[in-house]
Parts: structure tokens; sequence; C-alpha cells
């Protein structure tokens, strides 16, 4: 099948390196588009969560296949956010088609695009991050359980059932929370004169319009690819929300370019070379840090 020619998508709420990421169903989706610019708006890596013994092959076909769409010549941002909240020392980094930042404002077809992560709106991580952490930590465990109840469900030829949202759904303050996020966004965008507003974060996949006063924009969030499998693209000055749950792609965008790999040969993808790098597969926190940043200024050297 043809590759879907689109000006932009976005995607959010990976959670690379977790349990409940749905690595394969991504490259399937990435395999089936062919974007002008990417927007990997935030928790892509998921580096609360990070551990040494469990991030699959799959999960690092997914960075490579990323990185060789920007070798290719689509422009992709990285936004950053919470769970990948350390890659904020590296704002504003550029290496070829990809750059890092906090945030991104774009102009599409004469409209401004503000697009963030939106974790800043979330009280519980600036006040109580080790709060949040743990509440990750739970969402990671309840997401892991429904996969088993899950795979009984559609042995017993029944649909699957999430867990988390019957909770986020039957619980007042789940609901006021994002209620309330979904308002503030779109009430600093109207006051900073943006047309869409952009976010992640919530695992909320939405597109809907909000008016106040002063005026009135679009609000959109991606969703997340760890229970609604969703993206946002903006083609024809239109934008739409992507559901790959309601889509078919697994038989015709099989991952037969994206074969078995070690770090060096993710790395020697990004540099075109191979790079000889220790320990880059280690926590975020003290030896890693210096090969990252070994790997960072050869880029921008070559750049």
């Amino acid at each position: 099948m043809k590759k879907r020619k689109i000006e932009l998508a976005v995607i959010s709420d990976v959670h690379l390196g977790t349990y409940g990421c749905h690595a394969h169903e991504l490259i399937a989706y990435l395999n089936s588009i062919q974007p002008k610019k990417l927007i990997l708006n935030g928790d892509i890596i998921d580096i609360w969560q990070f551990k040494k013994r469990y991030f699959p092959a799959a999960h690092l076909k997914v960075l490579r296949k990323i990185i060789g769409m920007a070798s290719k010549g689509t422009e992709v941002y990285y936004i950053t956010g919470n769970h990948d909240e350390m890659l904020r020392k590296f704002s504003d980094t550029s290496m070829g088609n990809f750059k890092i930042s906090n945030k991104l404002v774009l102009n599409l077809d004469g409209k401004k695009a503000w697009i963030f992560h939106g974790d800043v709106f979330d009280v519980s991580i600036q006040n109580a991050k080790w709060l949040a952490k743990l509440g990750g930590y739970g969402y990671d465990l309840l997401i892991l359980i429904n996969s088993f109840i899950n795979w009984g469900l559609v042995r017993m030829g029944r649909e699957k059932y999430s867990l988390s949202k019957k909770i986020k759904n039957s619980v007042k303050q789940a609901v006021k929370y994002i209620n309330d996020f979904e308002r503030t966004a779109a009430d600093l965008a109207i006051e900073n004169d943006y047309d869409y507003v952009i976010c992640g974060h919530i695992h909320q996949p939405k597109k809907e319009r909000y008016e106040n006063k002063k005026g009135s924009c679009v609000y959109l969030n991606s969703g997340d690819w760890v229970e609604n499998l969703t993206a946002l693209e903006y083609s024809f000055k239109r934008w739409k929300v992507y559901h790959y749950n309601h889509d078919r792609l697994s038989p015709f965008f099989a991952d037969e370019d994206l074969k078995e790999m070690d770090m060096n040969e993710l790395i020697a993808s990004i540099t075109d070379k191979e790079v000889e790098i220790e320990n880059v597969s280690e926590e975020y926190e003290g030896e890693k840090l210096e090969s990252e940043k070994s790997l960072n200024d050869q880029s921008l050297s070559q750049d």
C-alpha cells in the first residue's frame, strides 16, 4: 500500500520502556504515513520508569524508525514531557532534521499552532513529583494487569476492557481535572492569540473548539500509545484525530525493514558511521550522561 502523504503528524505519550507501550502498532502507523513534519509531543521515552532489564527490541525499533524518517527528509520535533524531562537540558539542540525543544509554535496555513506536552498544568507534578512518579508506576502495573484480562476476554470472544478508563470516568475528581486541563489550555491559547493549542499528557484524544469573551481556539490532544493508540494529523487545512484501532494497518505495513539491532547500530543510524559509546543503555544518570554528551557533540559537528 502507498503511504499517506500528510503535512503534519503529532504523537505523544508512547512511554517506551514500559509494559503498556504498543510499539508494534506505532511502527505500523509510522510505516503508513509520509509526513512533512512529525511532532513527538512528550513522554516518548519513559525515563521515570526506565529499566535496563526491560527495553524490548520493538521499542528500539520505534526510535530507529523515527530517526530513519528524519534522515529521509521529515522534520522531527521532540518536545519534552514530564516522563522524559531529563532531555530538557538539551532543549534547542538540533541534529539535522531532528530537533529537541520544550515547546513549539508553528504557522499552519496562516494560523498559529501552540504545541507543548501539558504537564505544566499538573499540580501533582509541580508540587509533589514523588507522588506523580508513584502514580506512574501504579498506572504501568494497572496496564499490565489489564493486558492479562484483555487476553482472556479476547480468548472468550469478548471485547477488550479498559480498567483505567473505567476508573477515570467514574471518579468525579479525575473528570474535573481533565475538563479543567482542557479549559486552561484553551483560555491561555486564546489569551495569546493562538488558533490551535496542542497537548498530550492526559491520555485523552480530543478535538474541540473552545470560546470565551476574548475569542476562540481549537483544542487538540494527541492521546497516547498505551491505551487509545491515537495521533493527530493535519492536512488540507484540517485536523483529525487518528485512531489506530479503527484502522487495519498491520497486514499491510509489516516491519520488514527493521531488524533486530543493538544500541551501537541505533547510534550509527543517526551519525551515518559506527560510533563507540559505552554504557549508552544505562540509566540517564551517572555514566550515561557522559555518553549522551559525546553523541550530541559528534552529531552537531557533523551538521
